[in-house]
């Protein structure tokens, strides 16, 4: 497979207000570091100097994160009102989100929900590393979901594999990888929750893939479906052999669902998941870092 780099920046939708890219593989968004030869920022840059804007840190506005190792579609916000406009749909929990990846084993319902709450590991030498409540060491639990569908059942490397589509209705940090592995069918290349292999036996990457995504604003709806990454086409130790359900059907409920309701359905990246007809309250630690942030990319800050 072709390695990140300067010149390979794939767009899947713009407009005067958004840009959302497909990101690649092992790439960090942003780093101040100068040791970071090659970032987001940076092919962004390369590739639109026009529309980079000299008052932000990195030049872009990031509407949501993906983690180093994942790939896909993220959106970046080309001025503040647009900035504001995205924030308010993660905010509202009106933000729809959907990703591929191939897991470990052969799931063997074709529809999962996963619902451990999520924490911090404070065990030595995994404090960076996010736990299922119930774990030594978890700390601060919060409730998190995760919606799971089967498409395929194959093998990778020889070793059985499921293709699975994941529709996280919280945000929480690893939300997906940690689930999956709490599942007990870890995310394939995972090398921080998955199984312990030999590094020679390793894939190329971890397979983790932002595939749909869709942001409402109300200007425009900001839409972007990225190409499939996990054919065996395009990488040879992948090798379906069941199909479950077809990923073309899925996508066109994801495109023709409606967005979710925050009153009945939604779940916030940020708070406890709601009670039936009530929005959860904010927290003070929550309304600082929606100021702290609104300062920087919202149009005027909600004093």
């Amino acid at each position: 497979m072709e390695p990140g780099s300067m010149e390979n920046l794939s767009i899947v939708y713009q407009s005067s207000d958004f840009l959302v890219v497909n990101k690649h593989w092992d790439l960090r968004i942003d780093s101040k570091t100068w040791q970071e030869t090659l970032t987001l920022q940076k092919q962004l840059c390369h590739r639109f100097p026009e529309l980079a804007d000299p008052d932000t840190c990195y030049g872009f506005r990031f509407c949501h994160q993906l983690d180093f190792s994942t790939s896909g579609a993220l959106c970046v916000a080309l001025n503040k009102a647009a900035a504001g406009s995205a924030y308010k749909c993660f905010k509202e929990r009106r933000v729809t989100k959907a990703y591929l990846a191939l897991v470990r084993g052969h799931v063997q319902k074709s529809q999962v929900t996963i619902s451990y709450a999520i924490g911090r590991n404070s065990t030595e030498g995994r404090t960076h590393t996010m736990c299922i409540e119930g774990t030594h060491g978890c700390e601060n639990p919060k409730p998190s979901l995760t919606e799971l569908l089967v498409l395929e059942h194959g093998q990778y490397a020889g070793d059985p594999v499921s293709k699975v589509l994941l529709k996280p209705l919280t945000g929480r940090t690893h939300q997906l990888r940690v689930h999956c592995s709490a599942l007990g069918h870890p995310i394939v290349g995972d090398l921080t929750y998955g199984q312990a292999e030999d590094q020679e036996d390793q894939p190329f990457r971890m397979m983790l893939h932002a595939f749909y995504l869709r942001i409402p604003t109300q200007a425009e709806c900001v839409e972007a479906c990225t190409p499939d990454p996990f054919l065996p086409a395009l990488d040879a130790c992948w090798s379906p052999h069941t199909c479950i359900q077809p990923l073309e059907e899925l996508i066109q409920a994801l495109q023709t669902g409606p967005d979710p309701n925050p009153v009945d359905g939604g779940h916030s990246p940020s708070t406890p998941l709601a009670r039936p007809g009530r929005p959860p309250p904010e927290t003070e630690a929550q309304r600082a870092s929606c100021l702290q942030w609104l300062s920087e990319w919202a149009l005027e800050p909600d004093n």
